[in-house]
């Protein structure tokens, strides 16, 4: 390990779950069986939005949108993850982890943004439903996805310079299973006040503001179902609006924990927990919330079977 401690460097050590090392391998298949059952949900709602004619819809636009965001999500954390439990190999170059924090950041920052253009459409299409065709046309659509990509990035850019442009000297070791920006600021052996406060500025634009406009729509869609709707439309309505809401409390509650504190509280063992939240355990149930309990979704699905069925039947 005395090999590390130089002033320029050249790797890290991802500290990972080796506090629990009799856990390594469990992890190990919980891991990848997570990692395997998120990748196949995402890709073929993908493929099912992309195909069915009922579901050319913004709303399963901004879905598919979201699946992709959710696959690239989850590509750029889970396969280090589970290479270093399985082999126990904890290495990461410098470059590596440069890429994989800024892919972390661009992925994390666009879906902030995503969330809030879907809360935007359902607002629009509960609340303004006579108008929704004209409101929610192509060319929206595509613009509110543009401007999440080109938040994202300019975040994932604007982040990962400012962390890998500070000196590294001591320990190398990450006090976590993927290149964060709070652990590798944690290591960082300068005055990091500026940084602490350039980044919890962005942090706190991109995770605070998305959040209003998405608890603002889903404010006003709460108020126009409890005003508006029938018993059983309003039963219907709030089954969906909770189940998104309990995705969205999930993911910017444990972002706000996360990065919207000092530095001085980094590195404990609740991080990693707070961390597989929104990395691992996120992308796993927002198919299921988002989508397949949806009932053109199920209809979709429903009418891909019986045509295999049919098929096999010739």
């Amino acid at each position: 390990m005395t090999r590390l401690n130089y002033t320029a460097a050249s790797e890290f050590i991802l500290v990972g779950f080796s506090d629990v090392p009799q856990l390594r391998y469990f992890l190990f298949i919980i891991f990848l069986s997570i990692f395997n059952l998120s990748f196949s949900a995402h890709m073929f709602l993908i493929l099912l939005y992309r195909f069915s004619p009922n579901l050319q819809t913004p709303m399963y636009f901004f879905l598919a949108n979201f699946s992709f965001m959710e696959i690239c999500y989850i590509l750029t954390i889970s396969p280090k993850m589970l290479r270093n439990l399985f082999s126990g190999e904890k290495i990461i170059s410098f470059y590596g982890c440069a890429v994989q924090m800024f892919l972390f950041l661009l992925f994390a920052g666009s879906e902030c943004f995503m969330l809030a253009s879907m809360a935007y459409d359902r607002y629009i299409a509960i609340c303004r439903p006579l108008l929704y065709n004209i409101l929610m046309h192509k060319v929206l659509c595509l613009q509110l996805v543009c401007v999440s990509w080109t938040i994202g990035t300019a975040v994932a850019i604007i982040q990962t310079l400012l962390m890998f442009s500070l000196p590294f000297c001591g320990s190398h070791e990450v006090n976590h299973f993927y290149c964060d920006v709070p652990p590798i600021m944690a290591l960082a052996c300068a005055d990091t006040w500026v940084y602490e406060v350039v980044t919890f500025v962005i942090t706190l634009s991109v995770i605070v503001g998305s959040f209003l406009l998405t608890i603002f729509s889903y404010s006003v869609i709460i108020w126009t179902i409890v005003t508006k709707h029938s018993s059983s439309g309003r039963k219907k309505a709030f089954s969906t609006c909770t189940s998104h809401l309990l995705v969205v409390t999930v993911f910017y509650g444990s972002g706000c924990v996360m990065y919207l504190r000092p530095k001085s509280s980094y590195g404990t063992s609740e991080d990693k927990f707070i961390s597989l939240m929104y990395t691992i355990i996120a992308p796993l149930f927002n198919p299921f919330i988002y989508s397949l309990r949806n009932n053109d979704v199920k209809s979709a699905v429903g009418r891909i079977l019986y045509n295999i069925k049919l098929s096999q039947q010739y």
